[in-house]
């Protein structure tokens, strides 16, 4: 169910209503272990929680265990080892397992799983069973006016846009009134165009309904866009948990860093505080005495000048590409093996501009443990 939230534009109409709200629950993983076999290990001694009414993002590269996680949670896959629990009380763990209609936990699939055959009613009232008829439909038309789409309650699937579908999912998510929702990658099948405007809707309809949420995705911005918190996750090992700008202005190590931005990135030997580079001087912390590390520099750290100016490193421009209020420059410097790559300001320099001057912003600097990146 990945796709669903659609914008006004989409829908046309469709107040969102203010009722059926659910009482969000505390979701904590306790060390969670996961294998398919030997050597085939997916979790690696995963703790993380999800606080009462937090928005949460599993983000990571393709095979870095956020998926199995989230089904983990939901009850459709059992960890190897390590607990789940619901507001302190274990739901799964090495002597106890609740069934995944019993956890309160609700789920929306990456790919819509709508029964072509049943409208948008009866597709968002499947699962309220221990409900009457009357009740079951009252909650599901609730859950369809909260998202926007009570106007297409007799309608099938196949007449929905994409976005229009995901929102059915996700009102048959929020149905149940589940203390906790579980979305997996819930925009990677919608039109680019479409995405913002969809994120922010989804965004809007879990925090009117209060649930803890937890989002798997593998887009960095779109994380940070919806998560009060990230966990970033690398080969089934969690790396580093925290707010955006934590993540991104103090990442743990250079594959965090990476993860948020693109990055130069250069060999460099610190000592007495600072490291010399090809692109000028920086300050190295904690890094007294002599020692091997990493030096990144973000592209939008990179100013470009057609005139020399103090502490300017000289560079030769290989490529530039024009993106509307920005171009990215790739330039040649002595000393650097790579190209630097640069997001400037469009206008920073003439068309023709091929002898220019690069100065580096500092605060966009980051220096490693070489150590540490290549273990």
């Amino acid at each position: 169910m990945t796709q669903s939230t659609t914008t006004r534009s989409e829908s046309g109409r469709g107040s969102r209503s203010p009722t059926g709200v659910s009482f969000a629950a505390r979701l904590a993983f306790d060390d969670i272990w996961h294998s398919f076999g030997p050597g085939a290990e997916t979790l690696r001694g995963v703790s993380v929680t999800a606080e009462p009414g937090e928005v949460l993002c599993l983000l990571g590269p393709s095979g870095s265990g956020k998926t199995t996680l989230l089904r983990i949670a939901a009850g459709i896959e059992t960890q190897t080892s390590g607990r789940v629990l619901l507001n302190d009380r274990e739901i799964a763990g090495p002597a106890v397992f609740v069934p995944p209609e019993k956890r309160s936990i609700g789920l929306v699939f990456q790919d819509f799983a709508l029964f072509p055959h049943y409208t948008i009613l009866d597709n968002v009232r499947f699962g309220l069973t221990a409900l009457s008829a009357s009740e079951g439909k009252r909650e599901a038309m609730t859950a369809l006016s909260r998202v926007g789409l009570e106007h297409h309650a007799r309608s099938f699937p196949h007449i929905l846009s994409g976005g229009e579908q995901q929102r059915v999912a996700l009102a048959r998510a929020l149905a149940p009134r589940p203390a906790v929702l579980l979305l997996d990658e819930p925009f990677s099948g919608l039109d680019s165009r479409l995405k913002d405007s969809v994120r922010a809707e989804t965004l809007a309809i879990l925090r009117q309904s209060r649930a803890t949420a937890i989002i798997v995705t593998h887009d960095a911005e779109e994380a940070m866009r919806m998560g009060d918190r990230i966990a970033l996750l690398r080969d089934g090992e969690l790396v580093q948990v925290g707010r955006a700008e934590e993540l991104y202005q103090r990442p743990a190590n250079l594959f965090v860093a990476g993860f948020f931005s693109e990055l130069n990135v250069f060999d460099g030997r610190a000592d007495h505080g600072s490291v010399d580079t090809p692109l000028g001087r920086f300050a190295a912390p904690g890094f007294s005495s002599p020692e091997d590390v990493t030096v990144a520099v973000r592209p939008t750290a990179i100013e470009a000048h057609e005139y020399e100016k103090d502490g300017a490193t000289e560079a030769r421009v290989i490529s530039r590409r024009f993106l509307g209020d920005a171009e990215i420059l790739e330039a040649a410097v002595a000393g650097a093996e790579m190209p630097v790559r640069g997001r400037i300001r469009c206008g920073a320099l003439s068309p023709g501009a091929r002898d220019i001057w690069l100065s580096v912003r500092k605060s966009d600097v980051l220096v490693f443990e070489r150590r540490a990146e290549n273990a």
